[in-house]
């Protein structure tokens, strides 16, 4: 952690995509830390939960300027996330990009902290990392004092897109990823604990962005790790790069390829987190079901 002490204000904390991963983990985080929370989701249905947690809740879609104005009235601060996963792709991430801007603007918001991605300031053509790079661009345009953090691959993909196979008496990890060449990666709930304390010290991210990680293995020893997790024996077999499917993914997966691809800061990322989650730690906290 920074050694200056955080200071916990007295208004609340707004976080947009509060029901998702990344949103889950700061509120998460802001609570363990005692920090006041107003956890924004679009469906009042799935944020009503968070208010267990002890967390302000607030409705407003992202599509919807000045119900986020009205979000952000009075906040400490605000945690921004976008994603190109809805209807309108990448286009529609950049236009959610400026909403926020435009929102936190009007509402005159203190101090906001972005999750971007690694690599997006670096021209990777990738268009998920292009359009967070957009995001960027108009935060810093709007005015609106920020600070970035970029994640490297999620940890936590391994749960859904890579689940290893059993075969036999041993575990195949099967991943669109090149034997022998690393791969930065962190857990989500390490950017939760990472963005909060950038919301609660402005001043801890030097320079205003930082590239997060926690570990970087090959993708070898990403499988050796997934083994000593079931205690079976374990190989990686890597899947064509082109058989993805999607030509926004397969342009992140060769990138993967070009070293030194992401570039994260470690000791930085430690500075904001404290004991980092490493894979086998990660594989602890959510062991993996081998199909």
């Amino acid at each position: 952690m920074t050694d200056q002490p955080p200071t916990i204000p007295a208004a609340p904390i707004a976080v947009i995509g509060a029901t998702g991963q990344q949103g889950g983990a700061v509120v998460a985080a802001l609570r363990h830390r005692g920090a006041p929370v107003r956890a924004i989701a679009r469906d009042p249905g799935k944020v009503a939960g968070i208010g267990e947690r002890g967390a302000e809740l607030a409705v407003a879609d992202l599509d919807d300027r000045e119900a986020l104005r009205r979000a952000f009235d009075g906040v400490a601060a605000v945690f921004a996330m976008t994603t190109m996963t809805g209807p309108s792709g990448t286009d529609g991430e950049v236009a959610h990009g400026r909403a926020i801007a435009d929102a936190a603007r009007a509402a005159r918001v203190p101090h906001l902290v972005y999750s971007s991605v690694g690599g997006a300031e670096r021209n990777t053509g990738i268009p998920h990392f292009e359009s967070k790079w957009q995001v960027e661009q108009s935060l810093h345009e709007a005015g609106v004092p920020t600070v970035v953090i970029r994640p490297t691959f999620f940890m936590d993909n391994f749960l859904s897109l890579f689940t290893p196979a059993t075969e036999g008496d041993s575990v195949v990890v099967r991943a669109p990823l090149v034997p022998g060449v690393p791969l930065q990666m962190i857990a989500v709930e390490d950017i939760g604990k990472a963005a909060a304390t950038a919301l609660l010290q402005s001043a801890a991210v030097p320079g205003g962005a930082v590239e997060i990680a926690g570990d970087e293995r090959t993708p070898e020893a990403i499988a050796d790790a997934v083994g000593a997790e079931q205690k079976l024996p374990a190989r990686f077999e890597p899947l064509p790069i082109d058989a993805v499917g999607d030509d926004d993914a397969e342009a992140m997966f060769r990138w993967f390829t070009e070293l030194p691809a992401y570039l994260a800061d470690m000791e930085r990322t430690r500075a904001l987190v404290g004991e980092l989650i490493d894979f086998p730690a990660f594989l602890a906290r959510h062991p993996l079901r081998a199909t």
